[in-house]
């Protein structure tokens, strides 16, 4: 009889325990996902002030390649990875125009990454800031599918800078891609060539709270664009408000 009294006791002390191991799991599940959410916001807040710093050099983009641009693409601090002999690793954000063609307003941003190959970090072997223009429909139509190799899944040429720069040659209007770095203050087109370009599916789905397609963001008119992505959009808005024509 006194092994019985104590049954209840001992069925309640396992349930508690058991409700307590899946609070404990649950509120590690929601910090880790809030804290993955608080990374890509950070890396929104870090691609603002970055393209902010990069279109306010003198001679930057030329201003009529930026008008053309179907998307921009801002990776801060690249840097070379160790375990990649001659390789870099970065992590940002690209911001497309909305609607069919990409001709209506910058919409929400999709989190990207860039890694492999040897893009020599000419400008001090340190992190560099990367600026990537898109520059029609199939090149924007690729990336936002799947990784793409730069080179060889997309053509690419070094972007040329100064705000009046002659931008209307052979290279520059056959390109899909401009690539453009910053490093120790200097400003320039380079060669991204055998570098990878991809949509993050997992940071996408920490920003947004779901699994999502960089499609799907792109097109809209959902999701909206996150707070941490203010100054990044903002700043396409003020520098090109509307995409010209070909």
């Amino acid at each position: 009889m006194r092994g019985r009294s104590h049954l209840p006791r001992k069925i309640l002390k396992t349930t508690t325990g058991i409700l307590l191991s899946g609070l404990l799991l649950w509120t590690a599940v929601y910090a880790s996902d809030a804290g993955d959410r608080r990374k890509q916001e950070e890396r929104l807040q870090n691609a603002g002030t970055v393209l902010t710093e990069v279109l306010n050099i003198p001679d930057n983009i030329p201003q009529d390649l930026l008008d053309r641009a179907k998307c921009v693409v801002v990776i801060p601090s690249v840097v070379k990875a160790a375990f990649i002999v001659g390789g870099t690793y970065g992590r940002g954000a690209m911001v497309c125009r909305s609607g069919e063609g990409f001709t209506g307003s910058w919409g929400a941003p999709v989190m990207m990454g860039v890694e492999g190959g040897s893009v020599g970090l000419q400008l001090g072997g340190e992190a560099t800031d990367f600026v990537i223009l898109i520059m029609n429909d199939r090149g924007a139509s690729s990336i936002l599918s799947s990784k793409v190799k730069i080179g060889a899944d997309i053509s690419a040429a070094a972007g040329p800078v100064g705000r009046t720069a002659e931008a209307d040659t052979d290279a520059y209007m056959r390109a899909e891609m401009l690539t453009y770095s910053r490093a120790r203050g200097l400003f320039a087109g380079i060669s991204l060539e055998g570098t990878t370009l991809r949509p993050e599916g997992e940071a996408n789905e920490a920003l947004y709270g779901r699994k999502i397609d960089a499609r799907e963001i792109v097109r809209g008119p959902e999701p909206k664009a996150p707070e941490a992505a203010e100054r990044l959009i903002s700043r396409l808005d003020k520098a090109s408000p509307n995409r010209k024509s070909e």
